[in-house]
């Protein structure tokens, strides 16, 4: 399966799929899957864009608007997840996934889903130590902190994650803390000079998401936020030889020293602002170590934002899908199968009464204990639920209007909020109770 790794979106839907469609009439296959690294912008008008932590200079509407109208259609399925410059309003309507316009799919804060038989996990948002252990206590209209706040990374979706078997591919908007060193490291410096002193103080990257490579072991890992392109591969040694990866359950953050958000006039500034000042103590980790290794090592890629003459996507070749019917060539493009992952629909069951809309955020269940109440609710899965296709259960409905007609000087609020009828019918198809529309 032909998969196509946009990182930075930014907006830019038309002259992603214009670019995907040149690299196929180029090299004479189809393109079958395309994969969003953050910064997607689903804005839909222009009380949406009140929603973006953005400086005003870049509020701008962009192309999405269209998609979810109807004025045009995703050509290529299209899986994203959340970054850090985003219409949060909307993403937390979907906060389980959902579709956010015909053929274009959220993920969620966090989730799993399977296309073509091929695993595929990811999580929205960016690492602040001072809100990763809170509740998603944010609520509309935002004030200037929860602006910001709501897209950062909870460790409820990070405990969630790290419960999963091997995904086969992994995408997150941060960088994995200290991935630069598995790859060209002077090569970044060369090019991207104002990240030295976060790499030298080892502050650069989210911890919690080493901590998910190091136990997750994917195969491939995709990320963007740094507006750059960048390789590396982390080796997995048998757990034999090595010590076991970090545990979540144990990541000590660093909060005395944390640095505050800045809204900057130059993006790369934007961007170094919002990398971490934290430390990852290491530490056994029983039940990871005890795994199947299933990848020997995880080869990472991140992407620059969509701009001319920027390296911004990649097309790689995934071999190893399920359905044995299925197959890319440089005929008719096929439509790929989605469906729910079965083992997320049980760690979504199994950890839902620990879903908190406070800021108080209910102790969690050690590993053991939680490992126990996925095995039993992936059985109820088995049991009520199977193998579904996403279509069977979420249909896309416009939720908010589209774009109207904006005076000059006209004052723009944020908009009221909208329940999703795709998360009642995820929380249906779960039996859990919907937390997110209020």
């Amino acid at each position: 399966m032909r998969i196509a790794v946009e990182g930075c979106c930014h907006g830019e839907l038309d002259a992603i799929y214009r670019h995907i469609q040149q690299l196929e009439t180029k090299n004479g296959y189809k393109v079958d899957l395309l994969l969003v690294c953050g910064d997607f912008q689903a804005v839909r008008n222009h009380q949406d864009l009140q929603c973006m932590a953005v400086p005003n200079k870049y509020k701008e509407l962009k192309d999405f608007h269209k998609y979810y109208m109807g004025e045009k259609a995703a050509p290529i399925l299209t899986l994203v997840i959340g970054g850090n410059h985003e219409a949060s309003n909307y993403l937390w309507e979907l906060y389980h996934g959902g579709w956010l316009a015909p053929n274009i799919y959220y993920l969620g804060h966090a989730g799993c889903v399977q296309v073509n038989g091929i695993r595929i996990a990811g999580t929205s948002g960016i690492f602040k130590p001072h809100d990763f252990r809170l509740g998603h206590y944010e609520k509309l209209p935002y004030d200037q902190s929860a602006l910001r706040s709501t897209y950062h990374t909870r460790e409820y979706s990070i405990r969630r994650l790290s419960l999963l078997s091997s995904p086969r591919i992994f995408l997150s908007h941060d960088w994995p803390q200290s991935i630069e060193n598995y790859g060209d490291l002077q090569s970044l410096l060369r090019y991207k000079t104002f990240l030295r002193q976060d790499i030298e103080s080892g502050k650069l990257g989210s911890p919690p998401l080493m901590s998910l490579l190091q136990i997750l072991r994917p195969e491939w890992w995709f990320s963007a936020h740094l507006h750059t392109r960048y390789e590396a591969v982390v080796p997995h040694v048998d757990s034999t030889t090595v010590k076991a990866p970090q545990n979540p359950d144990e990541i000590a953050i660093d909060e005395e020293e944390e640095e505050e958000e800045e809204e900057e006039e130059e993006e790369e500034k934007e961007e170094q602002s919002e990398q971490t000042n934290t430390e990852v103590e290491q530490s056994q980790n029983d039940s990871a170590s005890s795994r199947q290794l299933l990848y020997p090592e995880t080869k990472f890629l991140a992407l620059d934002k969509c701009l001319p003459k920027r390296k911004f996507l990649e097309v790689i070749n995934v071999s190893g899908s399920d359905n044995q019917n299925y197959h890319s060539s440089s005929g008719e493009r096929r439509q790929p199968i989605l469906e729910f992952d079965p083992e997320w629909l049980a760690i979504t069951r199994a950890f839902h009464p620990w879903l908190s809309t406070t800021r108080s955020q209910r102790p969690f269940p050690d590993e053991g204990e939680a490992r126990n109440m996925v095995s039993q609710e992936l059985e109820w899965v088995k049991k009520n639920i199977g193998k579904k296709m996403v279509s069977e259960c979420q249909t896309f409905k416009p939720t908010a209007p589209g774009p109207s007609d904006i005076r000059p000087g006209m004052k723009i609020s944020q908009p009221c909020y909208y329940p999703n009828p795709q998360t009642q019918e995820f929380c249906g198809l779960l039996g859990i109770e919907n937390r997110i529309n209020p």
